[in-house]
């Protein structure tokens, strides 16, 4: 197995450590910009690495829709998008609960009709293993079966159990030694199914884990116990993935309790909307109070962004509705999570990682609890169209 894990500090809770790849290594906690189709909207990849960016994340159902032969062809998902870092495939498992009536799950897949064109399709276990192979993604996911945080118990252990045969299918199929296949841990909203999910997973002994299944809607007074309780139950010496998770809180919170990798396509989504990460919270560069401001969008911050131009011609260009507004919005929250999960690696590493997060979240305002579910409903529909 070319994909290894070193855990080399812990702080509490919170881990740091290094993870090994083919195309590199990268330090963790770390947060993956989403790269859904083979690129992240509006920006290099050049500019990703230089942003702080170390691990990409690409989707095997949409690659799959848009061909996956020309990706293989050109040298697997990294050469492709002319990326010279490590990259992870999702298997497909999250959009078939995103896709919700064009999709039938089987215990032999799902079957859906594509976004594209409503042409029919059927993702298997082993079919969802070897599409990932053929990207050539150092780190690939198991194929799993996701429901809304409101399903009953009955549905969430049916789906539970479906995962984890799957699981044990995908572990037969993989047979590409460089790449790491990881199981994902679900239940929903129950304690017991979590244990139960992770205690059965672990037997499969996966080179890592993910959580599935949260950041769908739940509150995160709901959400934060069980990232704790889910983690606690996976093996201390690999990584511990939380899918689907990105705003800025979310990630100090989740590091706070054992997380080492997330990936969410937040920071980059709302950066198009006009809403830019700062210290102190979200803002809306388009708001009038940023019209004529000479001022950075924050101060202090090392981006392209803020070191070019200020909050008023964001402000200018977003009114305009100039694409350029899209790419420096977006410039500025990923440089805006590359840097939180950077200080929160010297935090964990100096000792002191209570500290900083107590003062990143007394002065951080989050959301608002009704906006932010009505963001995740607005992303469950974009996740479906590749967005």
């Amino acid at each position: 197995m070319n994909v290894k894990f070193e855990l080399h500090t812990v702080d509490g809770a919170a881990r740091a450590g290094i993870l090994h790849t083919p195309y590199g290594s990268v330090p963790t906690p770390v947060f993956m910009p989403v790269a859904t189709q083979g690129s992240v909207k509006t920006v290099t990849p050049q500019e990703l690495r230089s942003l702080g960016a170390t691990l990409l994340l690409g989707n095997a159902y949409h690659l799959y829709l848009h061909g996956l032969e020309t990706v293989r062809d050109l040298g697997g998902l990294s050469r492709f998008m002319g990326w010279d870092g490590p990259t992870l495939t999702d298997s497909g498992g999250f959009q078939a609960y995103s896709l919700s009536g064009r999709a039938k799950i089987t215990d032999d897949g799902i079957e859906f009709r594509s976004h594209i064109d409503g042409s029919r399709h059927m993702f298997t276990p082993r079919q969802v293993i070897d599409y990932q192979e053929r990207l050539g993604a150092d780190i690939i996911m198991s194929f799993d079966q996701c429901l809304a945080y409101t399903d009953d118990k009955d549905a969430v252990q049916n789906a539970m159990e479906r995962t984890h045969r799957w699981a044990e299918i995908c572990r037969e199929a993989h047979s590409r030694d460089d790449q790491a296949l990881f199981g994902i841990v679900q239940g929903g909203m129950f304690q017991d199914l979590r244990e139960e999910s992770a205690t059965y997973l672990k037997g499969l002994d996966f080179p890592g884990y993910a959580i599935g299944g949260l950041a769908v809607g739940e509150p995160k007074s709901v959400m934060y116990p069980l990232v704790e309780y889910t983690a606690g139950l996976l093996p201390e010496d690999k990584p511990r993935y939380l899918m689907g998770v990105g705003s800025p809180e979310d990630l100090v919170h989740c590091v706070a309790r054992g997380v080492d990798m997330f990936d969410c396509a937040l920071p980059t989504r709302v950066a198009r909307n006009g809403t830019l990460f700062t210290r102190r919270g979200r803002l809306d560069i388009r708001s009038a109070a940023f019209r004529g401001s000479g001022s950075p969008v924050e101060d202090g911050c090392d981006c392209y962004t803020c070191t070019h131009f200020t909050a008023g011609y964001l402000n200018h260009l977003f009114k305009a509705k100039e694409l350029l507004s899209l790419r420096l919005a977006t410039i500025h929250n990923l440089r805006f999570v590359m840097r939180l999960m950077a200080d929160m690696r010297a935090a964990i590493a100096e000792g002191s990682f209570d500290l900083f997060a107590s003062e990143f979240l007394d002065g951080y305002s989050p959301a608002d609890e009704e906006a932010r579910l009505e963001q995740g409903r607005i992303w469950l529909a974009s996740r479906s169209r590749g967005d």
